[in-house]
């Protein structure tokens, strides 16, 4: 379903604005809606209902099945993250287009992410190093930016929640990629805390660590050469072990830490705090 694409909620919401009434629905942005765990999450928060915008790099036919029979609005951008500044000015349009009033709340869910081929960085190649570095830290940045500028006359509530990983806060070889971005994620979700905390009606953020879940990344971190990638068998020792979870569960817990009191209290955070 494409950016025009509407269901039952949409008609809904627009009577209900007619009518001058309080509306009370979510509005969620999400990338990276088409995989892992973000699939979940999208499948997950259409079946609580409001407005869903998923940018990921194609569509998905059963979301939009999956929102009418939940009588969901749900819109659907296909867009390559690596090259975000080309996406920005319309979401920025798509964001002050909407009536006035019109959300609960609105947050914003930085999850796409791309893993760079496992190597040492003296071995990394510019044409796989940069989407990965654009995807996950460039994108989340200007997107977030975009959005807070958006919205920022807005009474309703608004949150920003980036999914990071412990490879963030933690080292490891042949992983320079991936690590940069979660630390530069979570260095500049602080950062933004900072900033919104020093405004009315700023903005809630939080840069969080999912656990390790049972996806593709995973598979290619298990498949690499133990003599490009020293740390495969602790990899491989999560999967033999049982300690992945699985995409749905650990959406669960994600979408649980949103609804938090105390979302953004920390602005970096482990979902196994």
């Amino acid at each position: 379903m494409g950016a025009g694409g509407r269901f039952s909620l949409q008609t809904a919401l627009a009577a209900t604005l007619a009518d001058n009434r309080t509306m009370t629905h979510p509005l969620t942005i999400l990338t990276g809606a088409t995989r892992g765990m973000g699939r979940a999450m999208a499948s997950q928060l259409l079946r609580a209902g409001g407005v869903l915008l998923c940018i990921s790099r194609g569509t998905d036919a059963t979301l939009a099945e999956e929102a009418q029979r939940a009588g969901a609005v749900l819109h659907q951008w296909p867009h390559d993250l690596s090259q975000p500044q080309a996406l920005t000015p319309r979401l920025r349009q798509w964001l002050a287009a909407q009536p006035a009033g019109s959300f609960s709340h609105a947050t914003l869910i930085n999850n796409a992410a791309l893993l760079p081929p496992i190597a040492p960085l003296r071995d990394a190649e510019d044409d796989a190093l940069v989407p990965a570095l654009r995807v996950g830290l460039e994108a989340p940045m200007l997107l977030t930016a975009a959005f807070l500028a958006a919205t920022r006359g807005w009474a309703a509530q608004r949150r920003v929640l980036n999914i990071s990983s412990g490879l963030g806060r933690r080292a490891m070889a042949s992983q320079s990629g991936y690590c940069a971005v979660k630390a530069g994620m979570d260095h500049f979700t602080r950062c933004l805390s900072l900033e919104e905390a020093a405004l009315p009606n700023g903005a809630r953020v939080c840069s969080l660590a999912p656990g390790v879940i049972d996806t593709a990344m995973q598979v290619q971190l298990r498949g690499t050469d133990a003599a490009r990638f020293p740390d495969v068998g602790n990899f491989i020792g999560l999967k033999d072990k049982g300690l992945l979870a699985s995409p749905e569960a650990a959406a669960r817990q994600v979408l649980a830490w949103l609804e938090r009191p105390d979302f953004g209290a920390n602005p970096v955070a482990d979902v196994r705090d």
